[in-house]
């Protein structure tokens, strides 16, 4: 008997300790229901592919076709995984609150702090 996938709409975040940014930094993926699947797929292929190449006990090359097989899989898996997209920081929200906030302030206040007083002057 085969399960039948249950869609509810809601997306997983996931971090993947090896995907970090160019400053070094972890970000969280929004994975869809649609790409979750198919990296959980993936996934098991990748698993059953190599089980049955270390049970059988092939010679390690990267020639071999069982491993080049494995080495597709997983460039599939990354690229999907990637194609997902970033889950904004705290820090990130946070900065695009205050620039949002700070590109709606009031007409006729440019030379104020804000608050209507005058900004001071630089000597």
């Amino acid at each position: 008997m085969q399960a039948s996938p249950i869609t509810c709409g809601l997306s997983i975040l996931a971090a993947v300790p090896g995907a970090a940014t160019a400053r070094g930094i972890v970000r969280q993926r929004r994975i869809s229901p649609e790409a979750g699947r198919a990296l959980e797929i993936l996934g098991h292929a990748i698993e059953y592919l190599t089980d049955e190449f270390v049970h059988a006990g092939g010679p390690f090359s990267a020639h071999h076709p069982q491993v080049q097989a494995v080495q597709l899989l997983m460039g599939i898996n990354r690229e999907i995984y990637f194609d997902c997209p970033e889950v904004p920081s705290f820090a990130d929200r946070c900065r695009a609150l205050l620039h949002l906030r700070a590109a709606q302030a009031p007409d006729g206040l440019e030379g104020t702090t804000g608050r209507g007083r005058p900004k001071a002057a630089n000597c």
